[in-house]
């Protein structure tokens, strides 16, 4: 088969026009060793060979067909075309890594008519290359959507809780005005009822200037995050403690909340414990029963068979699944109860305990469409003062992201007996025993106080 050599400029004398294969500058000679293919190679990519950086030419610009197709930015065409035979045809075409006709690439044998196949492992690693960049950027702008959702939902839900203004007391006096904690935050958490016409939580909250008698508490609690943020504890007041409402006199301790609102019992509390209230939370018992129905309904285990009132019945002794209205029925009640107000302000810990053991569990927080009605539920069902700022908020949530129910200790007030005052029930605080207590509070000292001092605290069951 005749070759013949075609210039830079693509003359020939078989076919004008037609590719060859560029000879190299060095002639390739039947010696197949080692030394003289490396010879060989040297020479053919050597500066100033044709088809090379540095040869005639626009360095690294493409090549026409006359130089053997079109070249890459890096150098010359490696990939040489075959010349045309009159015995077979026309050329066969680019030869790549692998051949038309058989593995002739790196792996393969080379075509002595062409330059050896050095790009294609180049190549290869270019493209790598590109994939992976193109991953490593489809990762992180996966991680900023996500944590872009996250923050919208940060900032969308903590702005959407309700402030209740004017929340604390004025005009007290220094002297009953109490010294700030020596560590972490304790909050005063009212639980209220809903038939209420005032509104503390939810929509409408703080819409309306308070009136006397319009709403009352049921549950108050004092909760305690000690500076670590790795757990809380919860002290219940019992609503009928007999106790000095500032300018009302003795009377049970939800009529502070009656008489006055939030501002008249946070001053109430304070003066009874010495312990600063630094926030405020109203919840809604109506709402917790919407929110425990968002999470599916919560088990409560009661750990002896009692008369129920409302409904009608008993409850019976074992764990219970109930779903937002039992459960409302079961906090509720105190009539029947053995210890009376005792007992019902341990079932309403149990049911804190159990939604927020539910709230808390993975397979909620796996479905985006649960997680936006968990937060629905939660936001029109607290209310906080209007010092907690949504910044504040958030931090908190981040600080106790880690806490689970399990770290959290509920006990009552120290307690000295039950009495009939004025033709009612009261409950009487035990003021000796419970100077500890608040005392640890403002220390910032509760785990300490818990290992001391006995307790009536929660256990795994409530009446």
């Amino acid at each position: 088969m005749a070759r013949q050599h075609l210039d830079g400029a693509g003359s020939g004398t078989d076919e004008p026009g037609t590719p060859r294969a560029r000879e190299p500058e060095a002639p390739y000679a039947g010696d197949m060793s080692t030394a003289a293919h490396a010879a060989y190679v040297d020479a053919a990519f050597a500066p100033g060979a044709q088809g090379t950086p540095g040869a005639q030419g626009t360095p690294g610009a493409e090549g026409t067909a006359a130089d053997g197709g079109p070249k890459g930015a890096d150098g010359p065409d490696l990939f040489a075309h075959q010349a045309a035979d009159p015995a077979t045809g026309p050329a066969t075409g680019p030869v790549g890594p692998d051949g038309p006709d058989g593995p002739d690439g790196p792996d393969g044998p080379e075509d002595p008519a062409g330059a050896p196949s050095h790009a294609a492992p180049r190549r290869r690693m270019r493209r790598g290359r590109k994939v992976l960049l193109g991953a490593v950027i489809m990762l992180f702008a996966g991680v900023l959507m996500l944590a872009g959702g996250l923050w919208w939902a940060y900032e969308h839900y903590t702005g959407r809780v309700d402030r209740i203004p004017n929340a604390f007391p004025t005009n007290v006096p220094e002297k009953h005005q109490p010294a700030p904690s020596k560590g972490g935050e304790t909050y005063l958490l009212i639980g209220v009822d809903a038939r209420s016409d005032l509104p503390l939580t939810g929509d409408g909250a703080g819409e309306h200037t308070w009136q006397p008698g319009a709403q009352r508490s049921d549950t108050m609690m004092l909760v305690h995050l000690p500076e670590g943020r790795d757990g809380g504890y919860v002290v219940s007041l019992p609503r009928d403690s007999w106790v000095d409402i500032p300018g009302r006199g003795d009377a049970k301790l939800n009529a502070a909340f009656s008489y006055g609102g939030p501002p008249l019992l946070i001053d109430t509390v304070q003066r009874m414990t010495k312990v600063k209230i630094d926030h405020l939370a109203v919840i809604d018992w109506s709402g917790f029963k919407r929110l425990t129905d968002a999470v599916g309904g919560v088990d409560i285990t009661i750990d002896e068979t009692t008369p129920r009132r409302n409904g009608g019945g008993e409850w019976t002794a074992g764990t219970h699944h109930m779903d937002g209205k039992t459960a409302l029925d079961y906090v509720r009640e105190r009539h029947g109860l053995p210890r009376g107000d005792l007992d019902r302000t341990q079932r309403q810990q149990n049911f804190l305990r159990a939604v927020i053991t539910e709230t808390m569990s993975s397979d909620n927080f796996s479905n985006p469409l649960k997680v936006k009605r968990l937060l629905d539920a939660v936001t029109a069902t607290v209310s906080v003062d209007d010092r907690f700022s949504d910044g504040a908020m958030r931090d908190l949530m981040w600080d106790m992201k880690g806490v689970r129910s399990s770290d959290l200790v509920f006990m009552n007030a120290p307690v000295a007996g039950l009495d009939m005052i004025d033709g009612q029930s009261v409950v009487l605080l035990d003021d000796k025993a419970g100077d500890p207590l608040w005392e640890a509070m403002r220390n910032d000292t509760m785990a300490q106080y818990v290992e001391k001092y006995p307790t009536d605290r929660l256990g795994g069951t409530a009446p």
